[in-house]
């Protein structure tokens, strides 16, 4: 199995594409917007049939309002690998959702059930006091709480539900379960650009996103959500955007916000990615023959015996 991994903007959607086309790859995507219908321009999600010669994973799975876990990805990602691998093709995973990743790489860790009663005290806590869940992870989880932005509801939720029910930290678990047995051979890696080439890439993509109807999208949606799915307007760019459509902002001020918004982003999902020792970097812009080479060399490799994917 081939990881494109790294920050939003990299360009790893389309090197995944030409990895695909010149390996008989599909791709399974590793994003946690771009599962969910209906955010299609905001999260740069490839259009059906826009590449007939490559296959996509992953796209679409959720509607707004549902819940999706890392573990929910996990057994979607295990069904469309080994529908990959069935079909004597080169499963390729591409995204920056750095939870998705590695729980699909090493495992998912072994966390209390979900307690729908204490999600509800979270969130009406957030909604009295927004910033009130990221301060409380903040006390209880400092080390969880610097990896997660202030707006992260979800994992943020999850990472408090987890120490009410167990007295664990989520931190804590994470280094006890180590993520250092692979579920299954893989080779992975991410493009390292310079930081102010990736923040230029990055502002110059929300003008494209903008110009493509991203605005009409997010307009679209805030009329049609209504109650939970409404969570999905707060996602990175819309919730700026969704600002600007009640009058708070100027459709100016709102633009540049969604690009800060990516670059603090993209930061995050840098300090992520840099932290694992399994990604192999690999110099901006890509040499797409001497990534080519080194995925067929990975590909040419016995598989390992010490693959645990059921």
């Amino acid at each position: 199995m081939l990881v494109v991994a790294g920050a939003t903007g990299s360009g790893k959607g389309e090197l995944a594409r030409e990895l695909a086309r010149r390996l008989d790859g599909e791709l399974v995507f590793a994003d946690s917007r771009k599962v969910i219908l209906g955010l299609d321009i905001g999260t740069a999600k490839p259009a059906r049939g826009a590449d007939e010669a490559c296959a996509f994973h992953l796209l679409d799975v959720c509607r707004p309002g549902e819940v999706f876990s890392a573990a929910r990805y996990v057994e979607l990602a295990d069904e469309a690998i080994t529908a990959i691998h069935a079909r004597k093709k080169t499963p390729i995973v591409v995204g920056g959702t750095g939870l998705f990743i590695r729980s699909l790489l090493f495992g998912i860790i072994d966390t209390p059930p979900r307690d729908e009663e204490l999600r509800r005290r979270l969130e009406a806590e957030e909604d009295a006091e927004p910033g009130w869940l990221h301060r409380r992870l903040r006390q209880v989880d400092p080390d969880c709480a610097a990896r997660l932005a202030p707006t992260d509801r979800v994992r943020l939720v999850r990472a408090l539900e987890v120490f009410e029910k167990s007295g664990r930290r989520m931190s804590e678990l994470q280094r006890e379960h180590g993520f250092s047995r692979p579920r299954e051979p893989f080779f992975a890696l991410a493009i390292d650009w310079p930081r102010e080439a990736l923040y230029q890439r990055l502002d110059s993509r929300v003008r494209r996103m903008m110009e493509r109807g991203w605005l009409d999208e997010v307009r679209s949606l805030n009329e049609m959500l209504r109650g939970p799915e409404r969570r999905v307007l707060k996602t990175l760019g819309y919730r700026e955007l969704v600002r600007h459509l009640s009058g708070e902002w100027t459709l100016e001020r709102a633009v540049e916000e969604v690009q800060r918004a990516h670059r603090r982003y993209a930061r995050r999902q840098l300090a992520w990615f840099r932290a694992e020792p399994w990604i192999e970097w690999v110099a901006a812009p890509p040499d797409l023959e001497v990534i080519e080479r080194r995925a067929r060399e990975f590909l040419a490799e016995p598989l390992s015996a010490s693959s645990s994917r059921p």
